[in-house]
């Protein structure tokens, strides 16, 4: 997935979810950040920061932050990108095709009972739901999710059960949106209660995904196959 008008500059503070101060060739600007987690082990001070710049010169905030520069990788952080780039792997990745085989049929966010999956795909006889979890929180080269506490996370994992035993196929697929690190687990000390969502949805049969990015400045795709450690 590209991006188009990037332009680098130096995170300066978030007085909240939605906007941030941005130091860009010098000035400083409001800027929109597309992630409304709390991701305050990325967002520090002086750190260097990623914006698209959008083409409507008469928006409120001109710049949307979308990736940060931690250590030595470009992580992104735009939430609203992983959905975007699973249903990318699932039409072009020669791995897509082993785990799923031919996909005749994609959809976005299908609807079954109270609750509205990420991705629906058809596969011959095979009828699958997909939901989408981004993941930025790293620490040690081990990846977790969430970074806050998520009922709706929970819930989205219960009602994959409830569609396991309904005859679907349920995955829950984590997009690790950096590159190069050793595992992914569930964030035990942000949200308990999530990681043992997740333990019993696997036990039950919900089938776990994770995979890393490829993430430059201007681009981000899904790459490899990440272990995952229940």
């Amino acid at each position: 997935m590209k991006y188009k008008n990037i332009v680098e500059g130096k995170f300066i503070e978030r007085p909240n979810r939605f906007i941030a101060h941005v130091k860009i060739d010098g000035a400083e600007h409001v800027v929109h950040v597309k992630n409304t987690g709390r991701c305050r082990e990325l967002l520090q001070p002086g750190a260097t920061v990623y914006l698209e710049k959008s083409d409507n010169p008469a928006r409120k905030t001109l710049y949307d932050l979308v990736s940060v520069k931690k250590g030595q990788r470009i992580v992104n952080m735009d939430s609203q990108l992983p959905n975007g780039l699973v249903e990318e792997w699932l039409r072009e990745s020669e791995a897509a095709r082993e785990i799923f085989g031919d996909i005749t049929h994609i959809k976005r966010e299908k609807t079954y009972g109270k609750s509205r999956f990420d991705l629906y795909v058809e596969s011959e006889d095979r009828k699958i739901f997909i939901e989408v979890k981004g993941v930025t929180l790293e620490n040690d080269n081990v990846v977790s999710f969430p970074d806050a506490p998520t009922e709706r996370g929970i819930k989205h994992l219960n009602e994959l059960v409830d569609a396991l035993e309904d005859g679907y196929e349920t995955y829950v697929f984590f997009v690790i949106q950096m590159e190069g690190v050793d595992y992914f687990t569930p964030a035990w000390n942000k949200h308990k209660a999530f990681g043992d969502a997740l333990v019993n949805a696997h036990n039950k049969g919900v089938k776990v995904l994770a995979y890393d990015c490829k993430v430059s400045e201007d681009d981000v795709r899904i790459n490899e196959n990440v272990r995952v450690q229940l």
